[in-house]
């Protein structure tokens, strides 16, 4: 297998700035992070449909939608450890190979256990494959033609992200939900050729041993953090929450003392302080986190309040891919020309004020100029901020190290996303419950609405929908009611992205240094790295 890659385009060029059969090396390599891309998006068209089938109640359909990102995000710095030390493109190919039965599983799963479960899966992976593309790329490409091939595999994998509720919007016009799922099972069996045939094999790889014990602290941690989170606002289940987050906090120590100890820490602790490395790795996640966030978020509204059929809600999303697709080589050419900071303050702007429009115009009467702004707003920002954001991390380590930088970049997305999403799901679901609880009390009928119903209405939109056919005569100001509390509930989340944006503004902005600085700090970073 490794023979193979290496043996048809294994060698660098003369040059040393790109390996041979560059494009086609390059095309795998986005293939590859598109299908992980694609299945971390793909989701958020049917979860109306999901919810609808399996009457789960909102912090399900959040787990769902957040499960892909919750196994790739906890496991990917273990992962991408692995592959720099066993080989990246074993893992490439293993990764997509297990691609294929994750999406069987979770077109088939009976209940919405089994599809999460399926999800966390799926998660784990991408864990293997989708790290292992921006590795690949630090130690194939340099110089400018590896900020030009970032910026391609930024914006071509994030458009993905876009275009995946595009194709289940699509899906879901002919076929059930379990679609939008089996659908990556061919994608990735045509990447995983790709992958095999093209790739080259053991490029700049270490031979340092992994730090076993601190890949699993990793995944304990990151893991328990997101479900802590999503499990918060659900009735009955604050002690679960309590409980996790005590854990997450602990395995957050546990990890950093672990790897200050370690002879061959699974993350150097002293290569992640450095400013052009942590600051972008934070700015990342909010950015792209704001992104996902606004995806699950966006998506729903036009679904359950705007009454969009899944095609539509599919193609209400297509300005954010177009925006990220052609913002993408200037800002490659603005990172080369002024600098990380100023490319990443550009793109946190265009983000803030997609939630400006979220906030003030995403309304029950909305027409869709103000849906399609804000998608195009959010795409053009993390067009912006994509290329610098992954740009400075892999231009802060060694290339040995790469998959640590890659592992982080791929947390920019996943965290962020699963974070974002979770704290999105969360207020969404606090929101809905306060309002649709307040509407009930206000209500002239409100005695004889009983608890058990009571509980139906608050629990999600889509519960409260399939209450409202149980109850003809009260249907119609059921789902009024229902659009109003996602309203409120939607406004929480909007608020929340503003400030999540504006914190990242105010890290860009003191502490990531200026182009000059820039430059300088990641040339002495090579020079002392070797």
């Amino acid at each position: 297998m490794e023979a193979a890659g290496a043996g048809s385009s294994g060698s660098t060029s003369a040059a040393g700035s790109a390996p041979k059969r560059a494009g086609l090396v390059l095309a795998t390599l986005i293939g590859v992070a598109g299908v992980a891309n694609l299945n971390l998006a793909v989701a958020n068209v049917a979860l109306p449909d999901i919810g609808a089938h399996f009457d789960a109640g909102q912090t399900m359909v959040d787990l769902i939608a957040v499960g892909y990102s919750l196994g790739l995000a906890a496991s990917v710095l273990y992962l991408g450890a692995i592959g720099d030390r066993y080989g990246r493109k074993t893992l490439l190919v293993l990764g997509m190979a297990l691609t294929i039965p994750a999406s069987i599983l979770a077109a088939i799963a009976p209940t919405a256990e089994v599809l999460f479960l399926a999800r966390v899966f799926g998660g784990v992976a991408a864990g293997m494959a989708y790290p292992t593309t921006l590795a690949l790329i630090t130690a194939l490409w340099s110089g400018p033609q590896r900020t030009k091939s970032i910026a391609l595999w930024s914006a071509l994998g994030g458009g993905m992200s876009a275009l995946g509720p595009l194709l289940a919007g699509a899906l879901l016009e002919g076929f059930d939900w379990w679609s939008v799922f089996i659908v990556s099972a061919p994608l990735a069996a045509i990447a995983l050729f790709f992958a095999w045939r093209y790739v080259p094999a053991h490029v700049n790889e270490t031979t340092e041993p992994v730090d076993h014990l601190g890949g699993i602290l990793s995944i304990a941690m990151v893991g328990t953090l997101v479900l802590a989170i999503n499990l918060a606002p659900e009735p009955g289940k604050g002690k679960t929450a309590v409980i996790l987050g005590i854990v997450a906090v602990a395995g957050a120590a546990a990890f950093v003392m672990r790897q200050r100890r370690a002879n061959n820490p699974l993350y150097d602790l002293h290569v992640a302080a450095r400013p052009t490395f942590w600051v972008a790795a934070l700015a990342g996640i909010i950015v792209f986190g704001s992104l996902m966030g606004a995806m699950f978020i966006g998506q729903q509204f036009v679904q359950n309040v705007l009454g969009y059929s899944t095609l539509q809600a599919g193609l209400a999303i297509l300005p954010g891919a177009i925006g990220m697709i052609l913002v993408a080589p200037q800002s490659a050419k603005l990172v080369e020309s002024r600098g990380s900071r100023f490319t990443l303050l550009v793109g946190d702007t265009f983000c803030l004020l997609a939630f400006l429009v979220m906030f003030l115009l995403w309304d029950e009467g909305a027409s869709y100029f103000p849906v399609g702004l804000g998608f195009l707003l959010m795409g053009i920002g993390v067009g912006f901020a994509g290329t610098p954001a992954s740009r400075s991390l892999t231009g802060s380590v060694p290339v040995k190290r790469a998959g640590m930088a890659s592992g982080t970049a791929d947390l920019q997305r996943d965290l962020g996303g699963a974070i974002m999403q979770s704290i999105f799901g969360a207020l969404l679901t606090a929101g809905y419950a306060k309002s649709f609880t307040e509407q009930i009390a206000a209500s002239p009928n409100a005695a004889s609405v009983s608890e058990k119903v009571q509980n139906e209405l608050t629990k999600s939109f889509s519960s409260a929908a399939n209450t409202a056919q149980q109850y003809p005569e009260y249907a119609h100001a059921i789902v009024g009611a229902a659009r109003t509390s996602f309203l409120d509930g939607g406004d929480w989340t909007y608020a929340a992205g503003m400030i999540a944006v504006a914190i990242g503004i105010g890290v860009v902005f003191f502490l990531f240094p200026g182009h000059d600085r820039e430059v300088a700090l990641l040339e002495g970073y090579r020079a002392e790295d070797g």
